[in-house]
């Protein structure tokens, strides 16, 4: 399988090309990054696994004859550039990019159309579990309960609340027959008056180098159940990265997240 990167020179971009170029069932052919500023170094010098043969480049255009499936972890602009030309190319892809707002995720649906796609804020299986747990969770205790959610992540992360935690409070609110943009409560301050039945609360934290921390409380006068996932390295988002790309290159033309990589549906 051959292995495109796009935001290479990025944290999980770096992580999940070191891992690639140990897979013997994966070949990196491309590695893209608008830092012009490492422009043409082999990518193997860069990550320390020695030379690939895989110069870096700032087009994607330019590796994607190439690419048996592009991954991409960028920005919600640059993302949607990728879209394009993968819906052109018939490329499959997976994205972990977060951050895109509700027209720009409709926008990226119709440009990936065409294609087999994963899209995921968060690729980690623990995470992909949590996701199924806070379903079922929600859908046993019903609308008794309060639902309050927490992120922790490093300070140099751009977006809050995480896609992680978004995603999170999506599918609570779904199970909930809640609609979430008219219940969503993102932190609160001043007199706020008393919490509403139908409240999820989503709040945000930075701070050093955490990895990735989210913790989904349910509570009721009395009790209260907390699921967490605590993430300590970002090797357990890579992996499952390389899981989806191994799955999507043999997928049928769809948008896919990591429930359908996992079988969790």
């Amino acid at each position: 399988m051959n292995l495109v990167m796009n935001g290479a020179l990025g944290r999980m971009g770096r992580i999940i090309l070191t891992l690639a170029s140990n897979d013997p069932d994966i070949k990196i052919s491309g590695a893209v990054d608008l830092d012009k500023s490492k422009n043409g170094i082999d990518i193997g010098e860069i990550i320390g696994a020695g030379k690939l043969g895989v110069p870096l480049v700032n087009d994607l255009s330019h590796v994607i004859p190439h690419a048996d499936v592009v991954v991409d972890f960028t920005i919600p602009d640059a993302v949607l550039k990728t879209a394009s030309v993968c819906g052109k190319t018939g490329t499959p892809l997976v994205v972990g990019t977060t951050g895109l707002k509700p027209e720009e995720r409709e926008n990226f649906s119709q440009l990936v159309s065409s294609i087999p796609c994963v899209m995921a804020p968060n690729m980690s299986i623990g995470v992909n579990l949590l996701f199924k747990l806070a379903a079922e969770t929600a859908s046993i205790l019903g609308d008794e309960y309060d639902v309050e959610i927490s992120e922790v992540h490093h300070r140099f992360k751009k977006d809050a609340p995480s896609g992680t935690a978004q995603r999170l409070s999506e599918i609570i609110a779904k199970t909930l027959n809640t609609p979430l943009d008219e219940h969503a409560v993102y932190g609160r301050k001043g007199i706020t008056g008393e919490r509403t039945r139908n409240e999820i609360g989503i709040h945000s934290l930075r701070a050093g180098d955490v990895v990735g921390e989210h913790t989904v409380t349910f509570g009721t006068i009395g009790e209260r159940i907390e699921l967490v996932h605590k993430a300590h390295s970002r090797d357990v988002f890579s992996l499952g990265v390389i899981r989806a790309a191994k799955f999507v290159c043999n997928a049928k033309p769809g948008l896919y997240d990591m429930q359908d990589v996992l079988g969790l549906k």
